[in-house]
């Protein structure tokens, strides 16, 4: 169990320990010198014989070190506030105690101290005073214990009620990646740096690698030390020193609010949708898009809010937001994080990380609130899933998730309503229902296509997608459209989609033209005539020529061999035959030869064998041309 304290400056939080512990702790010489906490400081010490050790945090008390405190605060099991019976509540011990309710720290204990300077009359007023202040939270049925660190009255019926609660301390899940909030780092002679935090999740062993900071170097933990004894395997919920090698590690590199977690977890993020929860006791209406800080495990960063439900907040409200922040942060799904104003000179709100991954665009959507909403009810991966992706109809990714959740794959029990499409960039989640809709959008679409133009055979890939104007990713859209092919939902010819049903029909005004048009080709044969010349002949615009052909080529009806130049295709299969005639011969295609069958200038003779090596009848290597054996037209050619 870790117990940390809580409450007002000078409220004796660090003598109660002492007494607790008998331990003076480990304060700086400056804490010392002034009587006062300004840093935390840790003990470790059995509560009863044979009992296994308890860590204390000790946290300062003074309004100037409140991000002292939150950096504690992170983690513990029990919180122990204290409040003196002379002073009784005071500022601090309110802003304390809001703090660790927004931290969702699961006990707490209450020590009236100092109980030796004051009547009993006094100790009735403070013990009131503490009843009414915890009745509206989530304390409310907290013990208190009036006390005396000084002669030592009522400190060993706390020691028993720790005791007591040790036994009801839930135990933390090991699942999932390990994560540790630094919290201190410092040298040892003769083993190196050395790092120390309260571990959040998963587990940790001496040999295992991990990423540091937000930057990621790469970490070996040497040893380790857990509940301040040395151990081999350390976990979640546990007070942990980790001894750390790397090549060029220095201490200086590490700082309070780096992280240390597997490299699968590692990513920080510079965009966190939270749903945030303004204090009751805030006097002022909480603006859209205000300056804050935020303090998550040991990390303190300024960020602006971005209200995603309305542009204000009022006191004891709660409402979806995103943190646009200024450097970059690493969390995952259920964290808990506290924002205090731009000074760092009051505490405002907090909540819960929902999305660590939040988007830039269309954050206040509704469907992205549907998901917000599903996030915030759910408490894991498979609660959130199913609502998560029916309001994803362009999938999720997988990897994402596990990061979001820190759930690996493998643990992972989809339900039979989540679909996993593999694709070129990795796999993807859908939701069944919608990776269906977006198979009949496709047909739908292509339909519409062809009944808006009926004269082309269909569109590529990705004008299609344009078409379709699809919500996925280009890797999810060509799976989808791999699934349509194999099931023959959708056909291609070439590189045109289009439905199994599916005829070209040329306008009757395109038919009457290429009727016009295809004799002076076909009489043209090797030499034909150029879309200018055909246009001229026949009284026509050259564009609307070229169009028609263009459409006629995308048909297979004509070839292109350049710009404007376009052969039949009976032409172009009775040269590909003078082609294979040569090579019966000779393997290597001689320009000459070829241009002496066809009866024509070398230039077009040359631009024609270009033509072929493009579609792949032949290949060039260097000065030489060969026809490719591989060739699907010389197969053809040879069939017939």
């Amino acid at each position: 169990m870790i117990v940390g304290t809580a409450g007002h400056i000078d409220h004796g939080k660090t003598a109660l320990l002492q007494a607790l512990t008998g331990q003076a702790g480990d304060h700086r010489q400056e804490e010392r010198a002034r009587g006062m906490t300004i840093d935390l400081g840790y003990r470790y010490a059995a509560l009863a014989e044979g009992a296994p050790l308890t860590g204390f945090i000790d946290v300062p008390g003074h309004e100037r070190f409140i991000h002292n405190m939150l950096a504690g605060a992170h983690g513990i099991d029990l919180v122990l506030l204290v409040v003196a019976a002379d002073d009784g509540v005071m500022p601090q011990t309110r802003e304390h105690l809001a703090i660790i309710e927004l931290l969702g720290i699961p006990q707490a204990l209450v020590a009236i101290s100092k109980c030796d300077r004051v009547e009993p009359q006094r100790l009735t007023q403070v013990q009131a005073q503490v009843s009414a202040l915890l009745a509206p939270g989530p304390y409310a049925q907290a013990k208190q214990f009036p006390l005396s660190s000084l002669t030592g009255e009522g400190v060993e019926a706390l020691r028993q009620a720790l005791l007591d609660a040790e036994h009801t301390v839930g135990q933390r899940s090991a699942r999932g990646g390990f994560r540790l909030a630094v919290d201190r780092a410092f040298a040892v002679a003769g083993a190196g740096v050395v790092v120390t935090g309260t571990a959040l999740a998963g587990q940790v062993s001496a040999g295992d690698t991990l990423l540091l900071g937000k930057a990621g170097k790469p970490v070996r933990v040497r040893g380790l030390h857990a509940q301040n004894q040395a151990a081999l395997v350390a976990q979640a919920g546990q007070r942990v020193a980790l001894n750390l090698h790397a090549e060029r590690l220095a201490l200086e590199q590490i700082h309070r609010g780096d992280w240390l977690v597997p490299d699968w977890l590692h990513a920080p993020s510079m965009r966190v949708d939270i749903d945030l929860t303004l204090l009751p006791s805030e006097t002022r209406t909480f603006e859209h898009f205000s300056a804050v800080h935020v303090h998550l495990g040991t990390q303190d960063v300024t960020a602006r809010v971005a209200l995603l439900e309305g542009e204000k907040l009022q006191a004891g409200q709660r409402m979806f937001a995103q943190l646009l922040l200024n450097a970059p942060l690493q969390t995952v799904h259920g964290d808990r994080l506290v924002l205090r104003d731009q000074r760092a000179q009051r505490t405002l709100g907090g909540g819960r990380v929902l999305d660590p991954f939040a988007p830039s665009r269309q954050r206040r959507s509704e469907m992205r609130l549907r998901q917000l909403q599903a996030l915030s009810e759910a408490h894991a991966l498979e609660q959130a899933l199913p609502a998560l992706l029916d309001a994803a109809p362009g999938g999720l990714d997988p990897q994402r998730l596990e990061r979001q959740f820190n759930r690996q794959r493998e643990t992972w029990a989809l339900p039979e309503t989540v679909q996993v499409i593999a694709t070129r960039q990795g796999p993807l989640l859908f939701a069944r229902h919608h990776w269906q809709a977006l198979k009949e959008r496709i047909t739908m679409q292509l339909a519409l296509f062809h009944e808006q133009e009926p004269d082309q055979l269909g569109p590529d890939r990705d004008r299609l997608r344009r078409f379709a104007a699809l919500p996925m990713e280009r890797s999810a859209f060509v799976s989808l459209l791999e699934e349509l092919l194999e099931a023959g939902v959708v056909v291609s010819s070439g590189p045109w989609l289009h439905l199994p049903e599916h005829k070209v029909q040329l306008s009757d005004a395109d038919a009457v033209l290429w009727a016009l048009l295809e004799p002076e080709l076909s009489r043209g044969e090797y030499d034909p005539p150029w879309v200018r010349t055909l246009a001229a002949a026949q009284g026509r615009d050259e564009a609307d020529v070229r169009l028609l052909l263009r459409k006629l080529a995308r048909l297979g009806l004509v070839h292109q061999v350049v710009r404007d130049l376009f052969y039949p295709e009976a032409t172009v299969r009775r040269m590909a035959d003078m082609l294979l005639q040569l090579s019966a011969s000779t393997p290597i295609v001689q320009v000459a030869a070829f241009r002496d069958m066809l009866g024509i200038g070398r230039k077009r003779s040359v631009q024609i064998l270009e033509y072929f090596d493009r579609i792949g009848l032949t290949r060039r290597v260097a000065d030489q041309r060969y026809i490719r054996a591989d060739s699907a037209l010389a197969e053809q050619q040879t069939r017939h």
